[in-house]
């Protein structure tokens, strides 16, 4: 691809940035299952063409140290491996070397309300080895400046839906790890304008019940609902998990990983199927619960992440949803890729120090940019 005679005088604010390139977006979830990746040709807002895509699924060893790392101690194995697959082992699956790189990096950690987050892999190591500028550290800025860091993707959803025709106002849900929501007026004209956003995380996604079926033996995933479709979900575990504070905060708002890691505990005098039952009941109802906080009801539910795979929980919303659901393939996006792509298109909006939050959908007191810089030194002098 490789469109760097168009970068004519670039500085590190994007001044002088070709109106659409290429971005490669990058991007390894709370699930911890693989490396998504994924090229977007874009201006930053309205102007988005999706490119290809490839997918790096984690053996079960890599998994498992990314799991063992989880928390705020170094891991120098899981920063190598980290960096493993997202240069040499994804460069074998990319043809050709991107204009600009949005890389996430792997969360281990995320403490919004100490203002602190931690995402491994080092962006300027990255850089060096693509001989590509990479935009990196997304989520720092927003939380100094007083945000959440997190979720980072409802300025993307907002313009990829209105680039599809959308209007009116519609949810985006992400069943990852942890799930998500963005609530948008598709009738504002941007994403960091007063009323077009509100986003913040759900509660649990995906990432109990993966835990419940690999600790049982089961696999590594609930693949194709099959354990939970065959249980029945406990009402009182699912009643008393409802409960929890997190659900009685204001939006915006976000969670670690692992703030509902109690959940294994309530579930552990149920059957595997039971159990799972229960816990995809509580992601179901922890979705329908985020409605109290919308300003105005939505008119459709799209689904996103690894969770719409899973009939028995896109069954659940579909009954306790009040407008239509559908997986986000409905209106012509990929739910596989959507957060790499998301990433691609916020790495060209930081390189031109456009917003990537704003009060809406991270809490922060003004819209504000982020991510950091890293060239490539053999390039300098081309960007």
């Amino acid at each position: 691809m490789c469109l760097l005679g168009l970068y004519t005088g670039i500085n590190s604010e994007g001044k002088g940035l070709a109106a659409v390139i290429a971005a490669l977006g990058l991007m390894s979830g709370t699930s911890m299952d693989g490396v998504d990746a994924a090229i977007v040709e874009t201006d930053g807002a309205d102007v988005i063409r999706f490119g290809a895509t490839a997918a790096l699924a984690y053996p079960a060893e890599m998994q498992a140290l990314l799991r063992a790392a989880r928390g705020w101690d170094p891991c120098p194995e899981a920063e190598a491996a980290i960096l493993e697959w997202h240069g040499p082992r994804l460069r074998a699956r990319i043809p050709d070397v991107p204009d600009l790189i949005g890389f996430h990096g792997q969360t281990l950690a995320h403490d919004p309300a100490a203002g602190r987050t931690r995402q491994i892999g080092d962006g300027a190591e990255l850089a060096a080895f693509w001989q590509a500028p990479v935009i990196w550290d997304f989520r720092s800025a927003d939380m100094a400046a007083g945000g959440e860091g997190a979720p980072l993707a409802p300025f993307f959803h907002f313009h990829a839906l209105r680039a599809r025709g959308l209007s009116g106002r519609v949810a985006v849900v992400n069943i990852g790890g942890v799930g998500n929501v963005t609530w948008a007026d598709l009738d504002q004209t941007r994403a960091e304008d007063t009323g077009a956003l509100l986003a913040f995380d759900t509660g649990p996604g995906n990432a109990p019940l993966d835990d419940l079926i690999r600790a049982r033996g089961a696999g590594m995933m609930d693949l194709d609902g099959a354990v939970s479709g065959a249980g029945h979900a406990n009402g009182a575990i699912v009643k008393k998990a409802l409960g929890h504070g997190y659900f009685q905060r204001p939006a915006p708002k976000s969670l670690d990983r692992d703030a509902f890691a109690d959940l294994a505990a309530a579930v552990a005098d149920l059957s595997t199927a039971d159990a799972a039952a229960t816990l995809a009941e509580i992601t179901a109802a922890s979705i329908a619960a985020a409605q109290r906080h919308f300003p105005a009801p939505v008119a459709h539910w799209l689904i996103t992440g690894g969770g719409r795979h899973n009939p028995t929980l896109m069954a659940r919303l579909a009954s306790c949803l009040p407008a239509p659901v559908a997986p986000i393939e409905a209106i012509g996006l990929d739910g596989d890729m959507l957060e790499a792509q998301a990433f691609a298109w916020l790495a060209v909006r930081a390189f031109r120090g456009l917003p990537l939050s704003a009060p809406g959908t991270t809490g922060v007191a003004t819209p504000v940019t982020g991510g950091r810089l890293s060239r490539p030194r053999a390039i300098q002098t081309r960007i």
